[in-house]
């Protein structure tokens, strides 16, 4: 069946997750340790396409629970223009499923050079990202076949999430409550992928769907480009994400009677704002498409998915995400096309 991979490799999830935690919980907390020593000021992130959309987590993880500035590298600037920024006050984070992308490569080896802290978090422990950073924390999620990436995303934003309980740990030990959820979290991620049956069923309604736009804000906010992606590489539709503030101010002129728009909008301190931004998509016709474990939002939507789970809102993409891989895969699958097989892509992407 097409998109068999694919398939496999969501349902995989909540058993990549719990692998994760107990083969790297250690190394994680040894790796904060060594960062605290090293009195880094801010945080430095490269990565493109999927492991982009996990930097973009790492912004909100990072900086509401670590109080850490956080940018994305403009990679240009190291392999284009050869001029690096100042990077000696830096951790200098390498996220990439496969390691091999020079344009990944080129920050940490700047980085290097000047003095700063480099960690690779990869799929991948002997590839060239991994071997040029000080530190690595593999993401043990096994092969993945299909070139949409799904398992080895999760993987990524659960790493840091690591990262971000052992740095918020001053005394170098476990940080009691953090652990709790995150131990919890492959449990929400299973309970997430019970919406199967039900997506399949709604999926053949957007069947001709050639346009989308996605929505989230704050720690779901790389949720909404990572749901965006998907529905792009397997789907080919032209779904664009936004916060609701850069939509608000401008783009929400497109929106006319029955415009497709898949919120993703778990509670937590950024649900009234979506809340607020589903009403105004309602209002104006728009067809909503919601992910979501709240009463309020899930009844303005057209097509409701329901989070069985609700964990914390820093936990909250590792589940709301699993709803927008199933979309994926179904749309694909109605639309025939195989999402295996996507066309003009390949699983490793090297660019400069």
């Amino acid at each position: 069946m097409a998109g068999e991979h694919l398939a496999r490799e969501v349902a995989e999830q909540p058993a990549v997750l719990a692998g994760l935690l107990e083969a790297e919980r250690e190394r994680a907390l040894a790796i904060a340790a060594a960062l605290r020593a090293r009195d880094f000021a801010f945080v430095l992130i490269a990565a493109r396409g999927t492991s982009d959309n996990a930097a973009r987590y790492a912004q909100y993880l990072f900086g509401a629970r670590n109080r850490l500035p956080v940018a994305l590298a403009t990679p240009s600037l190291f392999t284009l223009y050869d001029a690096p920024p100042d990077l000696r006050r830096a951790l200098v984070i390498g996220i990439s499923q496969s390691g091999e992308s020079p344009d990944i490569l080129a920050p940490l080896a700047a980085g290097r050079r000047q003095g700063a802290a480099t960690l690779a978090i990869t799929n991948f422990p002997d590839s060239p990202l991994a071997q040029g950073a000080e530190f690595v924390l593999p993401l043990h999620a096994g092969v993945e076949r299909s070139v949409a990436a799904t398992k080895t995303y999760t993987a990524q934003l659960l790493a840091l999430a690591m990262l971000s309980a052992a740095l918020g740990d001053p005394g170098g030990g476990a940080d009691a409550g953090a652990w709790r959820d995150l131990a919890a979290a492959p449990r929400a991620v299973e309970g997430a992928l019970g919406l199967d049956g039900e997506i399949a069923a709604r999926a053949e309604r957007y069947c001709y769907v050639d346009r989308l736009v996605t929505g989230g804000r704050g720690y779901c906010y790389g949720t909404a480009f990572e749901a965006a992606l998907k529905l792009k590489e397997t789907s080919y539709l032209l779904a664009e994400p936004y916060s609701p503030p850069d939509f608000l101010h401008g783009p929400v002129a497109i929106v006319d009677e029955g415009f497709p728009a898949l919120l993703i909008a778990p509670g937590g301190a950024a649900f009234a704002d979506m809340l607020d931004f589903a009403r105004t998509l309602h209002e104006r016709g728009a067809e909503l498409i919601a992910i979501s474990d709240r009463d309020e939002l899930l009844s303005l939507a057209r097509t409701p998915l329901r989070l069985p789970v609700a964990p914390p809102e820093w936990l909250a993409p590792l589940t709301a995400i699993v709803p927008a891989q199933l979309l994926a895969l179904h749309l694909a699958r109605t639309k025939g096309h195989d999402p295996d097989r996507p066309r003009g892509l390949s699983k490793v992407t090297r660019t400069r």
